[in-house]
């Protein structure tokens, strides 16, 4: 997931890789159970009438293409945007159909931040801030699920990294 190991330099080891936090899946999940309740009363309760064969389809189509872009969409969004923590770089990749891969190496990394809402601690999940030299500059990751485990994995990494000696994970 994230990053395959053909795509690792030698030496590379994966430490973490992770989706960002199941809370984005919430509203898609509401739109699912919303439309298929709306479109199931729809069918149920529409009266009996000439075009009612056509009423019926018409209303399957609309549930459909309401399932796709308000739920279907965002969980593929969701699925495909994979964070991957090795031993040389943090691999930010997303995209369904267009892939989009940064990647900033840990020798670049200067700060590594993060923050959470109240109702982020109760979730355990927060926004990861990295500042690194490289082209990006900063980069705001929001929804990194168990955000103090992945940054305390990052900073040994980064540790690492200055230290030219990897550590065992879970150090």
């Amino acid at each position: 997931m994230g990053l395959p190991d053909h795509h690792m330099t030698e030496g590379e080891r994966r430490i973490k890789s992770f989706h960002p936090h199941w809370k984005q899946l919430t509203g898609p999940f509401l739109m699912l159970i919303l439309i298929s309740v709306g479109s199931g009363a729809a069918l149920y309760f529409m009266p009996d009438f000439e075009y009612r064969f056509y009423a019926r389809v018409a209303v399957a189509v609309i549930a459909v293409g309401l399932l796709t872009v308000w739920a279907f969409i965002p969980y593929l969004r969701w699925k495909n945007a994979v964070y991957t923590l090795t031993s040389h770089r943090f691999t930010i990749s997303t995209g369904v159909l267009n892939k989009s891969i940064d990647d900033i190496p840990m020798v670049k990394v200067n700060t590594v931040s993060a923050d959470q809402t109240f109702m982020e601690r109760l979730l355990g999940c927060g926004t990861l801030v990295v500042e690194s030299a490289g082209e990006q500059g900063r980069i705001t990751l929001r929804d990194i699920p168990r955000i103090q485990e992945v940054r305390a994995e990052l900073f040994r990494a980064l540790d690492d990294a200055l230290d030219g000696e990897p550590s065992e994970p879970g150090r």
